[in-house]
């Protein structure tokens, strides 16, 4: 055995050298050897400019012969399809004293049954799929989603278009469904997140528009069956689809597809009605929620925005990204959490609106004694901004943070489907992606103090503050200088009371 082991031995030797050979030139320290030393510092690190062209939305529109319009995007790598349908409808035209009925009957679509199914014959059916279907109604608009193994999908499309055609809107989940959005509304006043949003739309759009508009007991218990069945009828058919398709099929048959589930659907060409404006008429200055039970205080200070379609969105996108919206970038971070250690997290934004202007906000979380001083700093900073002309430093930053992350608008088919599904749904311009890094590219130091100037106002600011005001308006005694007080301009401190949460009736006296 001992010569055969040596024999061996002997064998093994020439392969185990040549490994070690292969070893070594595998290792980190040849290989970087051979292309680059490693830099001394992570500043000296060099990329290769980004190549990224961006997919082209002709490229995957389709029209039904009913005229709908559909984006197909296939996407081979997994054995899934993807279905969106959108839908020309909103909470913005539920009727007055039944706010709540989009909503509703968004829900109740898919958790109700069709006609031709129980509700729990219509989930049973679902689940043997392991199709995920889902459908609602938002502000502006109503979605549809089927997502399922590419193998069921036949099964899965008759599933869904007929919860979009011929919902059953079943009784008892309807009362389940009120039960359960009146328990929530109990709870409206508990979450100071959630009283903050809710009062900082009041400032922005007023009580009149659809957007403030909320829910109460009378409105949920005035809504009846019939009322969704009517509300169902009159936008959900064809004329208000646009359809979003990404994964694994072939896409002259999924049109097919669709031409055959909506075949005999009649099509009703009526308009919908706009998307409203606000007619609000801000009122500057230092508004006030009592909540007693929290040691930290929510603010929001702000005003009017712009239309997303405005020639300087591009600039203003820019501008907000070195002020609050480029996270540990931007100035409003380093100066109140950074520097100050006053909140954990600080920004802003800068809403441009679809169909009306969005809001600009600042906002941030602050302890009830600090909670002044960084309204006083996040202040200054928006002033500063609208003075001095950015550092080319922070131009560049912002900048390449807009050209270098715009691929993930397009990571996957299922993004590329929906977005340019929503671009039509909005009407957004078909050269915009392809015009947008270019145009972000233009963009200069004065062009972003040009918007600072133009569009942040800061004698027209909302402050909103959301806390234990009695110990917040005590502020930091070793800090006497930052004060509630101080910064309301007109010397008033506007308290707004808090609703009655089934009837959001305000106290006349906070």
């Amino acid at each position: 055995m001992r010569p055969c082991m040596r024999n061996q031995q002997r064998n093994l030797r020439p392969l185990s050298g040549l490994l070690a050979l292969v070893l070594l030139a595998l290792s980190p320290t040849s290989v970087l050897a051979q292309t680059q030393q490693i830099p001394a510092h992570p500043r000296e690190l060099k990329y290769t400019t980004l190549t990224y062209t961006p997919p082209k939305r002709d490229q995957y529109r389709h029209v039904l012969s009913n005229g709908v319009v559909a984006y197909f995007v296939e996407d081979h790598d997994l054995p899934l399809v993807n279905i969106s349908t959108l839908v020309r409808t909103g909470s913005y035209l539920d009727p007055a004293g039944k706010e709540g009925l989009a909503a509703l009957t968004g829900t109740q679509m898919r958790v109700g049954g069709t006609t031709s199914k129980s509700a729990d014959e219509f989930d049973e059916a679902a689940d043997f799929l392991a199709a995920n279907i889902t459908n609602f109604i938002g502000p502006t608009q109503g979605n549809a989603n089927l997502n399922l193994l590419a193998k069921d999908v036949d099964q899965g499309l008759a599933l869904y278009f007929d919860m979009l055609r011929n919902p059953r809107f079943q009784e008892d989940r309807i009362k389940l469904a009120k039960s359960q959005m009146l328990q929530n509304m109990e709870r409206r006043n508990d979450r100071t997140d959630a009283i903050e949003g809710r009062e900082w739309s009041r400032l922005m759009y007023g009580t009149d528009h659809f957007s403030t508009k909320e829910t109460t007991k009378a409105s949920i218990d005035g809504i009846t069956r019939e009322d969704m069945i009517a509300f169902h009828q009159r936008y959900y058919q064809p004329a208000g689809f646009i359809f979003a398709v990404s994964g694994d099929f072939n896409t002259k048959e999924m049109l097919a597809k669709l031409e055959a589930a909506t075949k005999g659907w009649p099509v009703n060409k009526q308009a919908v009605p706009s998307v409203p404006k606000p007619v609000n008429t801000l009122v500057a200055g230092v508004y006030t929620v009592h909540k007693a039970d929290v040691n930290q205080g929510r603010v929001s200070i702000g005003h009017a925005g712009a239309l997303r379609d405005s020639p300087d969105s591009y600039a203003l996108e820019i501008m907000n990204d070195i002020l609050g919206g480029g996270g540990f970038t931007s100035r409003i971070m380093s100066r109140v959490r950074s520097d100050e250690g006053l909140a954990y997290s600080a920004g802003s934004s800068f809403g441009l609106g679809v169909y009306y202007p969005g809001n600009f906000r600042a906002s941030f979380q602050s302890k009830n004694p600090t909670a002044s001083q960084a309204i006083d700093i996040v202040m200054e900073e928006i002033n500063r901004v609208r003075a001095t002309k950015v550092t080319d430093e922070e131009l560049e930053t912002a900048k390449n943070s807009a050209i270098e992350v715009f691929p993930r608008i397009f990571a996957t088919a299922a993004q590329v489907a929906s977005t340019f599904a929503q671009d039509e749904y909005t009407k957004r311009p078909a050269d915009y992606w392809t015009t947008y890094r270019d145009r972000i590219r233009a963009i200069t130091a004065d062009d972003v103090q040009r918007v600072a100037q133009k569009y942040l106002q800061p004698d027209k600011l909302v402050v909103l503050v959301v806390g234990n005001i009695d110990e917040i308006g005590k502020g930091n005694p070793d800090k006497p200088q930052y004060s509630l007080l101080k910064i309301a301009k007109d010397g008033q401190i506007r308290r707004i009371p808090l609703p009655d949460p089934l009837t959001m009736v305000y106290p006349s006296n906070p």
